[in-house]
């Protein structure tokens, strides 16, 4: 049984002490991922920018596991204002429209009031 941590480079990470991601047992288990690009620390203030960043953040630390969007199987949406998720129906159509995973949408307050929208999934690795 191997056990891998992936890490986005997010300063939370080893704030909170979580990982991006964790592989075992064939499995891809991606934290709840917020619309921080990464890159430069900052978080637009579009909910649909943010779904974009954080499908982005969780397509690289799926790639880093071994797994592809294709492989996704379950999906977690949560948002503060429940009334800004049609907004992202068009970024999720673009990245799970044809593999149309499980999925639920929460609505709750979020760590930080700049965060609209937080993403968690699941996803088998690839098999080759």
């Amino acid at each position: 049984m191997s056990r891998k941590l992936i890490s986005s480079g997010s300063p939370f990470e080893a704030k909170i002490g979580y990982s991006r991601a964790v592989v075992q047992d064939g499995w891809v288990f991606v934290s709840g991922t917020t619309g921080y690009d990464y890159d430069t620390m900052t978080m637009p203030a579009d909910v649909a920018d943010q779904c974009r960043n954080a499908l982005n953040t969780i397509k690289g630390a799926l790639e880093q596991g071994g797994a592809r969007m294709e492989d996704v199987v379950r999906v977690t949406y949560i948002l503060p204002e429940g009334k800004d998720f049609e907004a992202c129906f068009p970024v999720l159509q673009e990245f799970f429209g044809e593999i149309r995973p499980a999925a639920t949408m929460i609505s709750c307050p979020l760590l930080d009031p700049e965060m609209k929208i937080e993403i968690e999934v699941t996803a088998r690795q690839t098999q080759e």
